[in-house]
């Protein structure tokens, strides 16, 4: 008999297939089981509104873990924890030297910011809608902000600037890759991890009894943290270095979560 009661799941790279959509075989198999009791949670580090899109589809009357654990929001779509950068650490990100190659974006509150267009980004929000504002981020050094990405086709580039700012921000950000290519900044303390604590004891469920996947280094402590973590076929290299013992399932573009959950609950 299968004892779990929560499942906690990341998006890309996780429950959304290739095409950052979720298949119809994966919408059927957590109808089942939400038939069942158990509660489904999403926890990514997309935007609230971004990812809304997505819960809305799967139907889920349940807390929304969003930037990373900077933001929930309850079945009704009410902020319960919000938890920003403050602006001092603000105006001192944006002010760090930055190859041209890389794309810098900020989420504040309801929005999206970048510096200028980048159209690759656009197929990642054509289920939600959700898209982003041009502005120069000098306007946003006096004000918090809820998360800092960066992005790059360049990976190498991507992996310096990780170096630089995790020295020079050490004990300040929480800074973390989700995808090799991207790497996002959230407030120090602030992960999915310490999120999901939050919503399982509002839940009365307890660590032990929840289940978690994901595929990126944003996923690290959330996986440490429930009763039972898996990893994607597709995950990071160095997720899968740093959960040794970890089962790996299949890939997302395979539907690997909804072929799990399947095995362990229907």
């Amino acid at each position: 008999m299968c004892n779990y009661k929560a499942v906690i799941c990341d998006l890309d790279g996780t429950l959304l297939n290739s095409n950052h959509t979720i298949s119809h075989y994966t919408k059927e198999v957590i109808e089942k089981i939400k038939t069942l009791g158990i509660k489904f949670f999403i926890a990514t580090g997309r935007h609230h509104k971004d990812a809304l899109a997505f819960r809305n589809i799967l139907g889920l009357n349940s807390f929304l873990i969003t930037s990373n654990g900077a933001k929930i929001h309850d079945e009704n779509d009410v902020e319960v924890f919000s938890h920003n950068i403050p602006k001092e650490i603000v105006e001192k990100i944006i002010e760090v030297p930055i190859d041209p190659e890389i794309q810098r974006g900020i989420y504040k509150d309801e929005f999206w910011f970048l510096e200028k267009y980048i159209d690759s980004l656009e197929v990642f929000h054509k289920e939600s809608g959700f898209s982003f504002i041009v502005k120069p981020f000098e306007e946003l050094k006096n004000e918090d902000v809820t998360k800092f990405f960066f992005i790059s086709e360049n990976c190498s580039k991507i992996n310096k600037l990780e170096e630089i700012l995790k020295l020079k921000f050490k004990g300040l950000v929480n800074i973390t890759l989700s995808f090799e290519n991207c790497l996002e900044i959230v407030q120090n303390g602030v992960s999915k991890g310490k999120a999901i604590e939050e919503i399982l004891k509002k839940e009365n469920i307890a660590i032990e009894d929840a289940l978690a996947f994901g595929d990126g280094l944003n996923d690290l402590d959330m996986l440490q943290t429930v009763g039972k973590g898996f990893l994607m076929g597709n995950s990071h290299k160095k997720l899968i270095q740093s959960l040794p013992g970890y089962e790996v399932i299949d890939t997302n573009s395979n539907d690997g979560v909804a072929k799990h959950l399947e095995k362990i609950f229907l």
